[in-house]
């Protein structure tokens, strides 16, 4: 449920404040984005009111702005799908939650912002110990992660599984839930500099670590026999494109496909490439249902965005979330929240490790 413009004048124990946003006019084009100043009045009766320190980035911020994400706004928007921060407010039938709480927040868009009224459903408390960044960078890829792993999925012990952009966001995430589960990784990425980071920061061996590129398939191979597996059980995907067959391909016999996005559509620049679009729609894989019975494998796909359609599942999915991946979440850079446009930029690029993040400072 997407937070709440309150329109009615505040009471006059909360008057109305100003707030910074990053607001884009209409979907299309980064270029369209714009910092402004603009009113928020008080939460309505089920919202809280949140000061932001801190704002998770998100692919879905961009493919958002540049309208290709299926659940972008129509018209004005704010980009932002989490943040972290402190309550300011509450509203008149919220008991769980009082001023001063330290708390994460999943928006549906809105999360650009300084101050945001958000229902007070859809916030956790920040763990102990962790920073406001962190709290900011970990709701969105981490139940990302617990839902098409566990849920979708069916990871388990001695699973083998295929993690494309495993030096994200999302693929870090994942990384640690298969590692607590005890299933056996097989992570792609799309640099040198990437592999060199997962070997090192996770323990993987080198030939379970591979590139996409000339040779793709036969790495997935060698991997495979590196565990002693015919072909994977899960491959967990957000790339789509090029290296989708020769994963889909090598899946085992009740194997399971779980695709959550299509980074290979992002190109960079301000606005959509609809040519390049337009070939890799006319390119994508294809798949046949009726040989998928035959080889007794599945393929299938969420958006995240659901969730917040059933607001009522936020609070058990976060805390399964965090029973599975407990680590404070890794951040590959800050910004502050004048620099949203560059970090959406670097993100777009592809050229990231970790999550991006961006700071504002807290009021006194």
């Amino acid at each position: 449920m997407p937070p709440k413009s309150c329109k009615p004048t505040p009471p006059a124990d909360l008057p109305a404040r100003l707030r910074r946003v990053w607001r884009i006019s209409h979907a299309g084009s980064l270029s369209r984005l714009r910092l402004l100043e603009e009113p928020i009045g008080a939460p309505g009766p089920t919202e809280v009111q949140l000061e932001i320190h801190a704002v998770g980035v998100n692919f879905a911020d961009v493919f958002a702005s540049l309208g290709l994400y299926s659940a972008t706004p129509k018209g004005s928007f704010v980009p932002g799908l989490e943040a972290a921060g402190r309550v300011v407010a509450v509203g008149t039938q919220v008991t769980d939650w009082q001023v001063g709480d330290r708390a994460m927040v999943l928006t549906r868009f809105g999360g650009y912002a300084s101050v945001i009224n958000v229902p007070a459903i859809t916030l956790w408390p920040i763990p102990d110990g962790w920073t406001d960044a962190e709290a900011a960078a970990y709701p969105v890829q981490a139940l990302t992660a617990w839902y098409g792993l566990s849920v979708l999925g069916n990871a388990k012990a001695n699973s083998v599984v295929l993690l494309q952009s495993a030096a994200g966001g999302v693929g870090i995430q994942a990384l640690r839930a298969l590692q607590r589960l005890g299933a056996r990784p097989v992570a792609i990425v799309g640099r040198s500099s990437k592999r060199d980071w997962l070997i090192e920061e996770f323990g993987l061996h080198p030939t379970t670590v591979v590139l996409r590129g000339t040779g793709y398939g036969a790495a997935l191979d060698q991997a495979l026999r590196h565990y002693g597996a015919s072909g994977f059980d899960l491959v967990f995907d957000a790339v789509y494109g090029d290296s989708f067959k020769a994963g889909f391909d090598r899946l085992a016999a009740e194997g399971r496909y779980v695709l959550y996005g299509a980074a290979d559509f992002m190109h960079p620049g301000a606005r959509p490439n609809l040519l390049k679009l337009l070939w890799g729609w006319l390119r994508r894989p294809r798949l046949d249902p009726l040989a998928m019975i035959a080889q007794n494998r599945g393929l299938l796909a969420f958006n995240l965005i659901w969730l917040w359609e059933q607001a009522d599942r936020l609070p058990e999915s976060m805390r399964a979330t965090l029973a599975l991946i407990p680590e404070r979440p890794h951040i590959g850079a800050r910004f502050e929240f004048a620099q949203a446009l560059t970090a959406m930029q670097l993100l777009q690029a592809g050229e990231t490790t970790g999550k991006l993040v961006l700071t504002l400072p807290a009021s006194r």
